[in-house]
């Protein structure tokens, strides 16, 4: 049994959209000779309980249909489970389907997940919060917030832009204190991230070394030189040169603490949550299996 769990409105609601997605996936695992049992999300949290009743139940494969946040909330059930997961990418960022070269194209997609050979990937965790891609601290998650804030009426990458453009200027960096595994080191810096997949989403890549299989995290912390260095270096997200940011140090760990004076808002592959002074992150190797 394949089981596929749907977000209907990841990448834009659209009427008819979630039968529409339903009769893809039921179609494309058919045509590779299996049974489908396809599930539609109905809020948030709801796709993280699908996805342990499939496994429970003795699926074979658990597709995840749907943005950063429904892959995130499948992931998360299956960690540690053998169970293997694949994605059909229909977020704004899409940042772990970019990163594993996966089709946007849904068909392509289901048809490709199946015939992969599982493989073995690493999955980070952040005050009890597993994340597949990335897990950030200050202006990242700033803008996290601010996206996925009920009064934001622009989605997609425009609307993410938008938000961006506005905390590069507004954005007040924090003093962070910051063990690495067995040392510590103090920054007042403006992006604090850790790394399990290079790129946050449509090819802002972040930390272009991390890989998803070497039991390791990628923490990124850019100290600001000054905003106007800041910004004219945004464009080296996009060319894989983040490390020659100003102020920019990229180091890998197994374990990582942050702590600041004043309340941390993390984000979770994209998702906002309100943290206290201290924040605890470490990587489970191997814990997942992705088809892809």
């Amino acid at each position: 049994m394949i089981a596929v769990i749907i977000n209907p409105i990841s990448g834009g609601h659209r009427p008819g959209q979630a039968e529409a997605r339903a009769r893809v996936a039921t179609e494309a695992v058919q045509r590779h000779g299996d049974e489908p049992r396809v599930f539609v999300t109905e809020r948030a949290g709801h796709a993280r309980q699908l996805a342990q009743a499939a496994a429970n139940d003795g699926a074979r494969v658990v597709i995840a249909w749907g943005g950063d946040g429904t892959i995130n909330e499948v992931a998360s059930a299956l960690v540690f489970k053998g169970v293997p997961f694949a994605i059909v990418p229909a977020g704004s960022g899409n940042g772990l389907a970019r990163e594993l070269r996966i089709s946007i194209d849904p068909q392509t997609a289901i048809a490709a997940a199946l015939h992969a050979e599982p493989r073995p990937m690493d999955v980070g965790e952040i005050e009890g919060r597993y994340f597949v891609n990335v897990t950030g601290i200050g202006m990242d998650a700033h803008i996290a917030a601010r996206f996925n804030a009920p009064d934001n009426p622009r989605r997609g990458l425009m609307g993410y832009a938008a938000i961006t453009a506005r905390a590069v200027f507004r954005y007040v960096p924090k003093r962070y204190r910051i063990s690495i595994d067995d040392r510590q080191v103090e920054r007042t810096a403006v992006l604090v991230c850790i790394a399990n997949s290079p790129q946050f989403g449509n090819g802002a890549r972040i930390a272009p070394g991390a890989r998803l299989d070497d039991g390791l995290l990628d923490l990124v912390t850019i100290e600001e030189r000054s905003r106007l260095i800041t910004v004219c270096n945004l464009p080296r997200l996009f060319t894989s040169t983040v490390e020659r940011v100003p102020g920019c140090t990229v180091e890998r760990a197994s374990r990582v603490v942050v702590e600041c004076d004043e309340p941390m808002t993390f984000h979770v592959d994209g998702e906002p949550v309100d943290g206290g002074t201290r924040l605890r992150v470490r990587v489970c190797p191997a814990a997942l299996r992705i088809c892809a």
